[in-house]
């Protein structure tokens, strides 16, 4: 008697599972390619200000290099996902990184190549967004197939605390390398070291044969068979789906929101404040706190707890508790306070890789590469550094480097676009500052903008499930 289709797959899904040993080795692998991922995107805003006074670019040439990174990374979100789910998520992170990795090295090459150093740098940021863009989409697809369902959450928390670990190391060792060997050298830095993580997963992690099937198909379009055929139709007529899109949006805004103004609130509220405890204190708080979110979300379905349940519980925490803490910050005098207040806000927005995240790959693990990125793309991708500019440029003549000096007036829609802002803050800012011929304080913006984000990004995690029959 032949066993039920879906129980075959479920047995089929399992055999290619990690074993324990190999799901360890390849979590800190991950965990070190996304902490490297973060080091080669960070590497332009340290040196932004370097290259700057080097090549003689203004406050506009310069957002428009800072910038053209996410006009390339918001267009393989999807591509990503689907690559990953055809042919593997670790070969498309493999080859992705080599290319990343070559271009930031080669980056003050390029800047030195001709005379057009704004045109290269650009097309060099478009290209790395690119190629960035693919990551967490193929991470998702590589995690919902390798890693049990009561692991997905310490194992998607323990790589995604890379992202804010890969920030700080750059934020240091960067500054340390920019002071005394010049802003070449951060890029050496960043991408010398993305070069030789790519040869050890090369060498020790996968296999010649695997990583030539892979080029086979990205370079004539094989064909690669998939064991079950992807309900699209279905797929996308599930509220839970929908649920999902919406989540990853409210996470997204409310994290790039708090993060781009919470400087700019720093500076104006607390003017003889230290800027490296506001700007690192949050960071250094939020790696711990994603590792917690995962133990805790594993713990509890361990112990028995519904899988759904569990997810909706730390979306909420990731969400809404994190938007009170935000709210409190905009109330306080008290700079400590205020610290507190910050650094529980993104320590419990690191709860979203434990809810939303990974309840991507519970829905349709075959497919949670591509979902993952149809979810990712409308939301603004995350700021290349821990201390983003803020909406308002520096009247003429002021002194500082670009892009770093707080607020003297608003600026128009095309004033605004070309800087790290995504097009929901674009849409977002413009709007508010037409309202008024005067600039807002940066406490009354995250009050404003982040209860609505939040909110509904609750309410619709109270949609996430896992309906059956789904892939």
């Amino acid at each position: 008697m032949q066993p039920p289709a879906d129980e075959a797959r479920r047995d089929g899904a399992e055999d290619a599972q990690w074993s324990r040993p190999e799901g360890q080795v390849w979590t800190g692998t991950l965990l070190l390619g996304t902490c490297l991922l973060y080091c080669a995107r960070v590497s332009m805003p340290v040196c932004a200000a370097a290259m700057s006074q080097d090549f003689g670019w203004n406050k506009k040439e310069a957002g428009v290099v800072l910038s053209s990174f996410f006009w390339g990374y918001c267009l393989t979100q999807v591509v990503g996902g689907h690559l990953g789910d055809r042919i593997g998520g670790e070969k498309v992170i493999l080859l992705s990184a080599s290319a990343w990795g070559f271009i930031t090295a080669a980056t003050p090459l390029l800047a030195h190549l001709g005379s057009a150093h704004l045109a290269f740098m650009t097309f060099s940021r478009i290209l790395t967004g690119l190629l960035q863009g693919v990551y967490f989409p193929a991470l998702t697809s590589l995690l919902s197939q390798k890693v049990r369902e009561s692991e997905r959450a310490f194992t998607y928390s323990t790589v995604g605390a890379g992202s804010q670990f890969g920030t700080l190391v750059t934020g240091a060792v960067g500054s340390l390398l920019l002071d005394w060997y010049g802003w070449p050298s951060v890029f050496y830095f960043s991408g010398g070291l993305t070069l030789l993580w790519v040869w050890y997963v090369y060498k020790c992690l996968l296999s010649e044969r695997d990583l030539i099937l892979a080029l086979g198909v990205l370079a004539q379009g094989l064909p690669v068979s998939r064991p079950t055929k992807v309900p699209w139709r279905q797929l996308f007529r599930k509220p839970a789906v929908w649920a999902a899109v919406t989540s990853q949006l409210s996470a997204a805004c409310s994290f790039f929101i708090l993060l781009c103004w919470l400087p700019t609130f720093f500076e104006e509220t607390f003017p003889s404040s230290k800027g490296w405890v506001f700007n690192v204190v949050p960071w250094l708080v939020a790696i711990p706190a994603s590792l917690l979110s995962g133990l805790l979300s594993d713990h509890l379905i361990n112990q028995g707890y519904r899988t759904i349940s569990v997810r909706k519980f730390m979306q909420v925490m990731g969400l809404g508790l994190s938007g009170v803490f935000a709210l409190c910050l905009g109330h306080t005098s008290s700079f400590c306070t205020s610290v507190v207040f910050a650094s529980a806000s993104i320590g419990l927005q690191t709860f979203n890789h434990s809810g939303i995240s990974v309840n991507i790959q519970d829905l349709a693990p075959s497919c949670a590469g591509f979902l993952f990125g149809e979810d990712a793309a409308p939301g603004p991708p995350r700021p290349e550094s821990s201390s983003p500019p803020p909406l308002w440029a520096a009247p003429s003549g002021s002194q500082g480097p670009p892009l770093t000096r707080p607020c003297a007036h608003p600026l128009s829609c095309s004033q605004v676009w070309p800087t790290q802002l995504g097009p929901w803050q674009v849409s977002w800012a413009c709007a508010w500052a037409a309202t008024s011929s005067r600039p807002r304080a940066p406490g009354r913006l995250c009050s404003t903008w982040w209860p609505p984000s939040a909110a509904w990004g609750c309410a619709s995690s109270w949609c996430l499930g896992r309906p059956s029959g789904w892939t």
